[in-house]
């Protein structure tokens, strides 16, 4: 119990992995709270919800957006939803907003890891939990969250350097990667980049030639990728984009500059969206590591736990694999975003 309440001594980003989100678990805990929900009223009061989304950056935000929206009615919690449109400010708004509102939890997705503690410090003085979902904080204070609920980014960028050493072992000559980074200080594009660059570091003849941000946005990933097109040219062999939006943008930058994605230029992303299973059926697309959007039911049971007194893991992580064009098709029918 000390541990799980950060009286141990222990950093909290520590324990990362106390507990994980798999899909018979959620199915398990949904059918009993549906049960439970059946009943006569256990609960003191009803539930509000106070949550605020980063924005509509790309597909795999409008599914995380959906998940949070439809477990809330599955779970019978009000959910008061408020779109931040990728600006820190506009979320900082939003959360004093709830604060002033009386809610009973405060979650959200931070647009960057800093800059959100006096808000955070308002909500605790107020009594009011926050809970992270999907993106994390960078600062000492770990006691102005109650939980953070999503992906292992770094391990999503070894994961996809981890693949692409394997697909390349053998190679001899140097080999040139450009990187599309997601929205500039936000954790997935600092941790993705930093799991990637740390399993390359090694290998000599792997060199990272330009990276650049592209914002999460498949319009961005498109124009930033004409950009290095032209400035690098035929020197480029890989490139490794933080989302599949960015990843399918610069697919359509590469084919209008009359090369061939997948083929004369590997392509590695990260999400496992739909729309890059399309592309690695097509060639298009070498490798998409999965990060899992459907954390509403998630936090809907951790909501309802804490609300019971029930002790909360500090970090919950998803359960998440890997797909390339070898794989893809077993795992496509069972796609739900």
């Amino acid at each position: 119990m000390d541990l799980l309440q950060g009286k141990s001594g222990i950093p909290k980003k520590i324990l990362l992995r106390v507990n994980k989100i798999t899909k018979e678990n959620v199915d398990q805990y949904v059918q009993t709270k549906q049960n439970t929900l059946d009943e006569p009223k256990k609960l003191k009061k009803h539930i509000v919800l106070g949550f605020v989304q980063v924005g509509k950056e790309s597909s795999w935000r409008a599914a995380n957006s959906s998940s949070i929206k439809k477990a809330a009615q599955d779970f019978d919690i009000d959910l008061k939803f408020k779109n931040a449109n990728q600006s820190i400010d506009n979320q900082i708004e939003a959360i004093r907003n709830f604060i002033k509102e009386r809610v009973d939890v405060i979650a959200f997705s931070p647009v960057v890891q800093t800059g959100y503690e006096e808000v955070l410090k308002e909500a605790k003085r107020a009594g009011i939990p926050v809970i992270l979902t999907d993106r994390e904080l960078d600062f000492n204070d770990d006691s102005l969250w109650l939980t953070s609920i999503g992906s292992d980014f770094q391990e999503e960028g070894r994961r996809a350097a981890r693949w692409l050493l394997g697909f390349t072992k053998g190679v001899k000559k140097d080999i040139n990667i450009v990187e599309l980074q997601g929205t500039q200080g936000s954790s997935p594009a600092v941790y993705r980049k930093k799991g990637f660059e740390e399993l390359l570091k090694n290998n000599t003849n792997y060199h990272i030639i330009a990276s650049q941000s592209a914002d999460f946005t498949k319009e961005a990933g498109k124009r930033v990728m004409k950009e290095m097109l032209e400035r690098y040219g035929d020197k480029i062999q890989v490139v490794y984009s933080h989302n599949d939006d960015m990843a399918l943008g610069a697919i359509e930058a590469i084919e209008e500059a009359g090369k061939r994605p997948g083929k004369d230029i590997l392509i590695i992303s990260v999400d496992a969206t739909k729309e890059a299973f399309n592309a690695l059926f097509s060639g298009k697309l070498n490798l998409t590591v999965e990060c899992n959007p459907l954390l509403g039911p998630e936090l809907m049971k951790v909501i309802l736990d804490y609300q019971e007194g029930k002790e909360i893991p500090v970090k919950i992580v998803t359960k998440e694999g890997i797909f390339s064009q070898d794989n893809a098709k077993r795992e496509f029918i069972n796609r739900a975003y």
